[in-house]
């Protein structure tokens, strides 16, 4: 039963970094080449990650919490780096496909 649940895990978690990894490369322009490693990246590093720590649990004595601090903090940190890097291509005007939304904080001329 721990078989199965692993091999669904890892399978799940390494179609979850493919797709994010071929987003990456395949998509056009910055803001939607930042949703590949962001989005689907993280969910397939987060399934790899359980997985692992499903089946040191499981060998070893005790819970294993190495991985699910690590998942904890890829959770975390990935939003807001992705928000940073978003914000950061906006105060540089990077192109993008789509029209930016205006800027609100410019003073009224």
């Amino acid at each position: 039963m721990i078989d199965i649940l692993l091999s669904v895990l890892i399978l799940t978690g390494a179609i979850f970094t493919f797709i994010g990894s071929l987003g990456l490369a395949r998509l056009r322009d910055f803001y939607t080449r930042l949703h590949g490693p962001t989005k689907a990246t993280t969910l397939g590093v987060g399934c790899l990650l359980i997985a692992s720590a499903v089946y040191f649990s499981v060998r070893e004595e005790g819970v294993s919490l190495h991985e699910v601090l690590v998942t904890l903090f890829l959770f975390i940190t990935a939003p807001v780096s992705a928000h940073l890097l978003a914000k950061a291509a906006l105060h540089l005007k990077v192109r993008s496909l789509v029209a930016t939304p205006p800027d609100n904080d410019a003073p009224a001329e």
